[in-house]
């Protein structure tokens, strides 16, 4: 029972909502479509009268304001208005100051005391209104006026979000952008100073942008427009500063350029920026009394400015972009689009003799701004390379410096203890063999593991005089064949105990300058490590070969491996992995390839198995001074 009520819930609910969803559509279908108008008629006068009237069809172009005329009137007959509640969309309206009428009732009136003659309008009319005159007066102190493009007569209720959605865009745009520019902004107290200069200058063409996108949009003019003035100052305000700045962002990426234009032209902008925001108070303060030359100061020559800005930065991202430049070359992408964009609606724009509203520029400038971070972008991440690079090479040289120390420490201790202790170590070993001579039992076994013992320190002190004492007494050319088939000898039976194999791989006729005797100590060290690394049945291959004017000795084997904790220890004084070790063998290994003006090192991965680099150079490189 309750499986079948709650199908029955189910049911009925998807019924009410397909029963909602069906009277929607219908409501919509049955809405009269928009009826849009193109053509109306004008007359340049301040007067309602009945003569000197025009016929104007808005997609053959709008008639030129004649010279000293600022007012216009213009009239339609309104069509049948068979809406529930009807209304008159107009996108773009040119005029400061605007009156509407039906036949003598006033429906609308605005008035601007600031330079913004892009109106935005939605009055509603009503059924009764259906064949009455309607008439636009409008008023304007630039060289455009009336309706732009064409009036939408419909219902409120579908114009309005047309109204509504105009300009929009532009506002959350440039919301977005200045968003990002204050994270930029913030961003760059935590950089270097070179570092610090781009990402400020970046963040002020990323913030102008964005103020430029809210302060042109009409939204705010038709839904704020007390804000109005404030919104021109700040158009203004950006418009002056992103010029400047986005040449000195040029500069600092690019340089100077040749004979220094840009840095030049950099510095007249920063001038004339300035030069403009001085009239710009002054006109604020007086009262827009001087607004008309202002207009033409921060608009008109600003407009020429930014288009010998453009031509000039792009012909100099060509130049770098043949040079191979990758920041140029992506600079170009971004700044081309916005610059041939740009440069192409200010040409229309003066073609039309200000009839245009300017707006591909700011999807322009998405496409700069991007190409902008992504230069950055990479300029910090090449610095973060240079600086981990740099942080590595510095831990290093301070791992080389503790071992150089440790190496000095242990070369002093060597030299003032190891013949001191020497001498009486020997004089006990004589006196102990003489009585394990005629001792027996336990005492002889005693007196044997006691003599062990000495040989073992004897062996610590021999070490220590390496260290002492790592230049070579007897000097001569050593054959690699004949001294590792001699190491090979040694320790071959010791290999075959481990249950490993030795293989050579030697090629003939290499010859370095070194000890035998000391050579063959730094090689069994080696060798011997690996042998007692080894598991069942493990190898470990010798390979030697010359390459230019060195010899590279390349010891593999497949034993247990190191961590890399241990690998970077290596060579450390009375640092071992072995139970009985001293931690002195690879010491002695390390002096005596040093002292052969060689270099070696270590890869080891764990459970895979080590392998040891050794680079010698071939005989007659090799300068060794004899004592």
């Amino acid at each position: 029972m309750r499986l079948i009520a709650k199908i029955l819930h189910i049911t009925a609910l998807l019924f009410l909502l397909f029963t909602a969803f069906g009277s929607l559509i219908t409501a919509a279908a049955s809405q009269s479509p928009s009826d849009e108008i193109t053509k109306w008629q004008m007359k340049w006068d301040q007067y309602q009268d009945q003569q000197g009237w025009m016929n104007v069809d808005s997609l053959q172009g709008a008639p030129e304001l004649p010279s000293g005329v600022s007012a216009a009137w213009t009239r339609l007959t309104l069509p049948a208005l068979n809406y529930a509640s009807p209304s008159i969309y107009i996108d773009t309206l040119y005029a400061l100051h605007v009156k509407v009428y039906v036949e003598k009732k006033l429906i609308f009136e605005g008035s601007r005391s600031y330079i913004k003659d892009n109106y935005s309008l939605l009055m509603p009319l009503s059924p009764k209104d259906s064949g009455k005159t309607l008439y636009i007066w409008t008023e304007t102190l630039q060289d455009r006026i009336g309706i732009k493009d064409k009036l939408v007569i419909g219902e409120h209720n579908v114009l309005i979000n047309a109204y509504i959605k105009n300009g929009l865009v532009d506002v959350i745009l440039g919301s977005a952008f200045f968003f990002v520019a204050l994270v930029l902004f913030v961003c760059a107290f935590y950089l270097n100073k070179e570092s610090f200069a781009n990402a400020v200058s970046l963040a002020i063409v990323i913030a102008s942008t964005g103020i430029l996108s809210i302060t042109y949009s009409p939204f705010v003019y038709t839904f704020y427009s007390y804000l109005g003035p404030i919104s021109i100052v700040l158009l203004d305000v950006a418009l002056l500063s992103l010029l400047p700045a986005l040449t000195f962002l040029f500069e600092k990426i690019f340089g100077g350029g040749k004979f220094g234009i840009i840095r030049r032209f950099r510095k007249f902008q920063v001038v004339y920026s300035s030069f403009c925001l001085l009239c710009l108070i002054l006109n604020s303060l007086s009262g827009n009394r001087y607004v008309e030359f202002y207009y033409f100061i921060s608009t008109t020559i600003i407009g020429f400015i930014l288009i010998f800005q453009f031509i000039l930065l792009i012909a100099c991202v060509i130049i770098y972009s043949f040079r191979g430049n990758k920041d140029a070359i992506i600079f170009a992408i971004g700044f081309g689009t916005a610059a041939l964009t740009g440069v192409s609606e200010l040409l229309w724009y003066y073609i039309r003799k200000g009839n245009y509203d300017l707006f591909l520029w700011k999807w322009a400038l998405v496409v700069f701004i991007i190409s902008l971070i992504v230069i950055l972008g990479r300029r910090l991440a090449q610095n973060h390379q240079q600086v981990v690079k740099y942080s590595s090479e510095l831990e290093l040289f301070n791992n080389e410096l503790q071992r150089s120390e440790k190496m000095e420490i242990i070369s002093e201790l060597a030299a003032s203890v190891a013949h001191e202790v020497r001498n009486p170590l020997q004089v006990t070993r004589g006196f102990l063999q003489l009585l394990s001579e005629k001792s027996s039992g336990d005492e002889k076994r005693y007196l044997t593991m006691a003599l062990s013992e000495l040989d073992r320190a004897s062996s610590i002190i021999t070490d220590f005089l390496t260290f002492a004492k790592p230049e070579f007494e007897q000097i001569s050319t050593l054959n690699l064949y004949d001294e590792f088939k001699h190491i090979e000898s040694i320790l071959l039976p010791l290999c075959h105990m481990n249950g490993g194999k030795l293989i050579l791989d030697v090629a003939d006729h290499l010859w370095v300058r070194g000890n035998s005797s000391k050579f063959k100590q730094a090689f069994i060290n080696i060798i011997k490590n690996s042998i007692e690394a080894l598991g069942d049945e493990g190898t470990i291959q010798l390979t030697v070969y010359s390459k230019a004017d060195k010899v590279f000795i390349h010891i593999k084997d497949n034993g247990e491996g190191m961590s890399p904790e241990v690998l970077i220890r290596l060579g450390e004084p009375y640092f071992s992995n072995k139970t009985k070790g001293t931690g002195l063998g690879l010491m002695v290994t390390f002096r005596i390839i040093e002292a052969m003006q060689g270099d070696i090192h270590f890869i080891s991965k764990k459970g895979v198995g080590t392998e040891s680099i050794t680079m010698l150079p071939l005989a007659g490189d090799l300068e060794v001074p004899t004592p």
